[in-house]
């Protein structure tokens, strides 16, 4: 697998980058033709860090972050995230604020809940959904709606990839674009071209990483 990696710098945030491998892949909700690899970025302080800082400038004067909600293991970018947006600049809108960073669980249902004594860091709260990477925005609608239901207002949606550029009417900010990955596909399992010429799967992949099949 780690031959087959290879680097990708941003077009907009040069210090910021990822790992991409080409093939045949499936996530929860879709196929797509890229995998990629987000465990440097997620994992490591310093490349964590940087992400953070580029993902920041979207958000210093948009709104006043409460609480960061991370998905997909993007715990370690949003504690670098709140940092950044909480002591960076006076100019700021959520300078000086003691940032909740939460991650939601998911339930036996599918459902993405917060427990009785996290409510308290939604509820009311100014959120700013994070994750690693976006594709159809299923789970990111999925996100929306339990920061909603928790009394939460969604302010703003952060990732380091976005195949799109908004969900549910709120855009999406991210360090790496479609136009970062221009061959970069995602279908329906029903309308897979890979499938319909028989490429077989090569893996499953999520937030958590890769499964070769």
């Amino acid at each position: 697998m780690d031959e087959r990696l290879v680097d990708l710098r941003s077009s907009n945030y040069r210090e910021a980058r990822i790992k991409i491998m080409q093939g045949h892949f499936a996530t929860q909700n879709s196929h797509i033709n890229t995998y990629i690899d987000m465990s440097t970025v997620k994992c490591r302080q310093n490349n964590a860090s940087v992400s953070a800082k580029a993902l920041a400038e979207d958000y210093m004067l948009s709104f006043a972050v409460d609480t960061i909600v991370c998905l997909d293991e993007t715990e370690v970018i949003g504690a670098f995230l709140a940092e950044e947006l909480s002591h960076s600049y006076k100019t700021c809108l959520s300078f000086g604020n003691n940032i909740s960073v939460i991650t939601p669980e998911v339930n036996s249902m599918g459902q993405m809940i917060f427990r009785d004594n996290k409510i308290r860091m939604v509820e009311g709260m100014n959120v700013l959904i994070l994750t690693d990477s976006i594709t159809s925005g299923k789970t990111i609608l999925q996100a929306i709606d339990s920061v909603v239901y928790y009394g939460g207002t969604v302010g703003g949606i952060a990732a380091i990839f976005s195949a799109v550029s908004k969900c549910a009417g709120i855009e999406v900010k991210s360090i790496f674009t479609s136009s970062d990955l221009p061959n970069y596909g995602y279908y329906s399992r029903e309308n897979c071209p890979m499938c319909a010429k028989g490429q077989k799967l090569e893996a499953l992949v999520n937030g958590f990483g890769y499964s070769q099949l």
